[in-house]
């Protein structure tokens, strides 16, 4: 028998497996990394020698308004550790520069004050002059065109600074491939019409749009585009283990940067996809599990694993319900996922609405393979999006084995499927 520990919510379940039903274990090398030494001194060393871009002391010179982007509360970007450092080295080259920390909700709700506090500590929140995006705002500028087609405006500090800058964090992303890097500017400081044509239908809908991949990949080129309209120059982006510990940094021009951070993840994070009639996968546990729609996610690992005909079982503990109030809509209207890919297939990008992209990614997963929740959350509101309620993974298990009509089927188990990008074969 073997014994697997799955994240849920604060705890994680038990789960006992005969040997010979194991199919295979997918887990990520990322979250065992510890730091190498010092937090503060990794990000350190990555200022003092960036990728493809001069120090960002030397490009600050002569400069006058210059703008950080930095990450909002949505995102653990550790900004008590970088924020300092950055502000230190553009002002070793530049004490009188006029510097704006634009917070990038991209369109999420404003960051408060007291998440600013606890997000840069009392000095930074209370002696530097903040921005936070409005995605709806008029002082907006135009920059062109996206590859994909719709209009890119930005945030006017942004597009009117004399020199660029943003902090992040780069993690394997359901759709972009990986966050971070040029992610800063769109959607992160781009208008509201330009971030729901970036998120269109027609753009997911690519094969490339998928975790890991960058390659011809919609929303990674629409974003590197917007990121070159908006001069960005100089980036320090992290990456960061379970306990949210910096376990690579790396700074300088936001492609350049960005690309070693991916390729660091790439090699820890990469496993052969591992077929079966059962996924067993998680969203991590608390807070990435804390609702339904974080957990879309977790489940393209396991659509990337699952054999034609299986069953995938997520473990979610939602205990903070659905999560957003429109995704729910659209399942409330249209609880069929396939009529509800087809309808988001043929809205046009203009006319893309709030959350449609997560909604989309659900339904192309559930119009391929049943999915069984398990998870706090009512059995009618999980039966609303189409999927199967489970109160605990051995009724999850008992439901799948009767669907297959197997009680043998074999099982692949992802205990994280937010730390893995799974490679078809």
């Amino acid at each position: 028998m073997a014994v697997f520990h799955l994240p849920y919510g604060d705890g994680k379940i038990e789960f006992t497996l005969e040997d010979q039903r194991i199919a295979g274990l997918l887990v990520s090398q990322i979250h065992d990394l510890k730091p190498k030494g010092d937090e503060r001194e990794m990000v350190r060393y990555a200022l003092e020698h960036p990728l493809g871009a001069s120090r960002l002391s030397e490009l600050a010179k002569g400069k006058k308004q210059i703008a950080i982007i930095s990450s909002d509360h949505t995102r653990p970007v550790p900004s008590r550790i970088i924020m300092p450092q950055l502000l230190k080295e553009i002002r070793r080259g530049n004490p009188a520069a006029e510097i704006t920390i634009v917070i990038a909700t991209g369109c999420h709700r404003r960051t408060t004050e007291q998440e600013i506090q606890e997000k840069y500590g009392s000095e930074i929140a209370e002696r530097e002059t903040f921005l936070i995006h409005d995605c709806k705002t008029d002082d907006l500028v135009h920059l062109g065109k996206l590859p994909s087609g719709g209009s890119l405006l930005v945030n006017g500090i942004v597009g009117r600074c004399d020199l660029l800058v943003a902090e992040g964090f780069i993690e394997p992303h359901l759709s972009a491939g990986f966050s971070g890097g040029r992610k800063s500017v769109l959607p992160g400081i781009a208008s509201y019409k330009s971030v729901m044509s970036f998120h269109s239908g027609s753009i997911l809908s690519s094969p490339c749009a998928r975790t890991g991949i960058l390659k011809h990949n919609p929303v990674h080129e629409d974003s590197l585009w917007a990121a070159k309209a908006a001069k960005l120059a100089f980036i320090c982006n992290v990456v960061l283990n379970e306990n949210k510990e910096i376990v690579c940094a790396v700074a300088g021009g936001f492609e350049e940067a960005h690309a070693a951070g991916c390729d660091f993840l790439q090699e820890h994070c990469i496993v052969d996809a591992v077929p079966a009639e059962i996924v067993v996968t998680t969203n991590g546990g608390y807070p990435l599990d804390q609702d339904l729609y974080q957990a879309v996610k977790g489940m393209t690992a396991a659509e990337a694993t699952v054999k034609p005909g299986g069953v995938i079982i997520m473990l979610a503990q939602s205990r903070c319900g659905h999560g957003s109030q429109a995704f729910y809509n659209m399942f409330l209207e249209e609880n069929n996922p396939a009529r509800l890919l087809d309808a988001i297939l043929a809205t046009p990008p203009e006319q893309t609405k709030i959350d449609q992209w997560e909604a989309q990614i659900l339904a192309r997963i559930l119009a391929r393979t049943p999915v069984i929740y398990v998870s706090r959350l009512p059995d009618t509101m999980v039966r609303v999006f189409g999927m199967i309620p489970a109160r605990s993974l051995e009724e999850a298990m008992a439901k799948a084995e009767n669907l297959l009509q197997n009680p043998k089927a074999k099982v692949t188990v992802i205990p994280n499927g937010i730390a893995v990008i799974v490679k078809q074969l």
